[in-house]
């Protein structure tokens, strides 16, 4: 006897690991039909392992915007999952790469600004400090 819809057996099987690139098919209902919509991105986390609450958090960037998701490991609404790619990595959650991310599109628009002609960083004229009469500097008579 089945009580839900997804194979759990399968969902408990599969191997998502951080570092992993996925591809993830949701289930999309609108009015009276369903479509499938793909999300691909990085896995960044995972929680819980492989109990009834696991999840699994998917980072992807579009359009230069970084966009995460958290999915439920058990939820009828993903259809598949695909890994797409593994990579090696060193920690459990890969939450630097958010930083990371930022910090390359900020090296990226600071090269682009150079190459434009527009300075990145505008630097107000500096003024001297006006000298006091006598010669003397910082001194009250």
């Amino acid at each position: 006897m089945q009580f839900s819809p997804v194979n759990t057996e399968e969902r408990a099987k599969m191997d998502i690991r951080p570092g992993d690139t996925v591809r993830v098919w949701q289930k999309i209902q609108e009015k009276d039909k369903t479509r499938l919509q793909a999300f691909e991105g990085l896995v960044i986390a995972r929680k819980h392992g492989r109990e009834p609450g696991g999840t699994f958090t998917v980072r992807k960037i579009a359009s230069g915007v970084g966009t995460e998701r958290i999915f439920p490991l058990y939820s009828p609404v993903i259809d598949k999952i695909e890994i797409v790619r593994r990579a090696k990595v060193r920690r459990a959650k890969l939450y630097y790469i958010r930083d990371k991310s930022a910090k390359e599109i900020r090296r990226k628009m600071k090269g682009l600004a150079e190459f434009v002609g527009v300075s990145y960083k505008e630097e107000a004229p500096k003024e001297e400090a006006p000298a006091l009469a006598g010669g003397e500097v910082g001194v009250k008579a």
